[in-house]
Parts: C-alpha cells; sequence; structure tokens
C-alpha cells in the first residue's frame, strides 16, 4: 500500500514515521493544486489538511481511502468520494482543550489588561510609579459576567463549564437550532448579542453561520462587550468588524479569519483602537498536545482500514 502526505507543513514538524509501517510512506511539506494528482497518482490513501480533493483528483487517481488530518472535511468532496466507493474519515476531538485554553487566553487577556499592562511596564511607566501598583486600567474577573457561547459543541461545552468555574452566567445560542442542552439557558441570538459581556465562537462554518454577525448585529453588542472567535472565519463578516472595533468600545480575540493566510491590506490592520483587537493566526488548535492526539487518531483510522476495511 501507497500512503502520500500532501501537506505535512500544517502540523508543524510532528513525527509521522509511525504510518511507515502500513507499507510505501511518501511526504510531502505543501502541495500546489497542479500537483495533486501526479503525487497520488498511484497510491491508495492520501492524507491531507487543507489539500483540496475534489472530482477532477478522484476521477484521475486510485484513492481507496481519504484521512483528513484535521475534523472539517469541507475541502473534500465527500458524496462524490462515496460515490466512487472511497473511504473518508476525519479526526475529531483531538484539540478541544487547546482550543479551550487559547479561549481563555483571549478572553483574559482584555479582562486583566494584559497587552496594555505589558506596553506600559516594558516602556518604563512602573518605574515611574510612586506606589507598587497602578489603576489607569480597570481589571475584571468573570464572576457575575454574561457569557454567551455560539455553538455548543464538543468545544462550547467544554468552556460552559470553564465559565462557570470562574462564576460566569451561561447562555448560549443554537447556530443549527436544533442543539438543546438543559445545562445552560438557550437564548435567541439577538438575545445573546445585546446582553452578554462576553461572546465567544466555537460553530462551523456553514450555510447558517456564514456572515452571522455582520453590522446589524455587531451593532447590537453592549459597549465594553468582548467578541471571541475561535470557531471559523467567515462567521463574522470581517469589514463590518472593522467598523464596529473603532465605532463602538468593544474588544476583540480573532484566532481564525475568512480567508487564511490574512491577506495583505486587510480592514482589520487599518483600524484605528488596535489595542482593542487581537489577532492569533489560527494556533488555538495547534499545541504539542493536540498534534500528537491528532497524529494516533489519524494512525487508528488507518489501522482500522487496513484491518476492517472500514
Amino acid at each position: 500500500m501507497k500512503i502520500v502526505c500532501l501537506d505535512a507543513a500544517t502540523l508543524g514538524g510532528a513525527d509521522l514515521s509511525l504510518f511507515k509501517n502500513f507499507g510505501e510512506f511518501e511526504v510531502y511539506d505543501l502541495t500546489p493544486k497542479e500537483e495533486v494528482i501526479t503525487r497520488i497518482k498511484d497510491a491508495q490513501v492520501v492524507m491531507i489538511n487543507k489539500v483540496i480533493i475534489d472530482k477532477e483528483v478522484i476521477d484521475n487517481t486510485n484513492l481507496k481511502l481519504i484521512l483528513q488530518l484535521g475534523t472539517g472535511v469541507n475541502n473534500i468532496d465527500v458524496a462524490y468520494a462515496n460515490s466512487k466507493n472511497i473511504i473518508v474519515k476525519n479526526a475529531a476531538g483531538y484539540s478541544t482543550k487547546s482550543v479551550l485554553s487559547h479561549t481563555f487566553a483571549l478572553m483574559f487577556a482584555f479582562l486583566n489588561q494584559i497587552p496594555y499592562y505589558d506596553r506600559w511596564s516594558k516602556e518604563g511607566k512602573w518605574c515611574q510609579s510612586p506606589i507598587f501598583t497602578d489603576f489607569s486600567r480597570n481589571l475584571h474577573t468573570l464572576t457575575g459576567k454574561r457569557h454567551g457561547i455560539i455553538g455548543l459543541g464538543a468545544i462550547g461545552k467544554e468552556v460552559a463549564k470553564v465559565s462557570q468555574i470562574f462564576g460566569a452566567n451561561v447562555c448560549y445560542y443554537s447556530t443549527s437550532g436544533v442543539n438543546f442542552n438543559d445545562e445552560y439557558k438557550q437564548v435567541s441570538l439577538d438575545e445573546l448579542l445585546t446582553t452578554c459581556d462576553v461572546i465567544s465562537i466555537h460553530s462551523p462554518l456553514n450555510e447558517k453561520t456564514k456572515n452571522l454577525l455582520s453590522k446589524k448585529e455587531l451593532d447590537k453588542l453592549k459597549q465594553g462587550a468582548i467578541l471571541i472567535n475561535v470557531g471559523r472565519g467567515g462567521i463574522i463578516n470581517e469589514d463590518d468588524l472593522a467598523w464596529a472595533i473603532d465605532e463602538k468600545n468593544i474588544k476583540v480575540g480573532l484566532d481564525v479569519l475568512e480567508v487564511e493566510p490574512m491577506i495583505a491590506n486587510h480592514p482589520l490592520l487599518k483600524i484605528k483602537n488596535k489595542e482593542n483587537l487581537i489577532i492569533t493566526p489560527h494556533v488555538a488548535w495547534a499545541s504539542v498536545e493536540s498534534i500528537q492526539n491528532l497524529v494516533q487518531i489519524v494512525y487508528e483510522n488507518l489501522k482500522e482500514y487496513v484491518e476492517n476495511g472500514k
């Protein structure tokens, strides 16, 4: 069996040598679209993260198994693959703790004024202080705050649980409209936006969540509200978000954007209130521990296929 990994660079240098146990194993750091078919022409198994496997690729190769190096499979024509008896296996749940940690890292960076006080201290202003502390900014805890969660899946539930430990009052909005959880109060999107002090997004990008938060919705946010998106880019309209950051006193933490890598001259790079925005480059999932989990899940997916044909 020949196995080809087309974009190993997206795993940050993870050790993939264990896949040699199953046969010939070929690894490419990155693969441009025009080379996908050539590189997997004689492979039975392909491992991919962001590489697109569409009808053209499927029709011009002899794949038996597609191993997604992640949870989302929007880069794969799954229906067509299945029609050709090609099995598609993804990896779920590997990064829950990592995304959970990053969510609160962004949240507390604002609640505890971390960017401001880091710069303040490095500029030497603490050296000039007449007392041991500083009160030029107000710090806040989560206790008593209302935390609205958009998307109460596996990660959203973990965030809700931890937020309650910190004393927050948790509510949620179901983007699918069918998710019900009696542990937390379910509210409309309008109520969540207008009443919550902290809002975090943990939903997938689909037809129901695309541009879920545009200018009309962003304008409803409370003064001083914190908005975190560790779900998917495209859920928030980024042009409208740039407007909201400059026109409203809101704080925004983003780990995802609609187009990644970030495009040059992005509207968020031009905002005036830069202190109210933290952007990280889609790294919430990418802890060392998560990548180890991911590799192990993909390995088990391949092992199950080899042993049981499924």
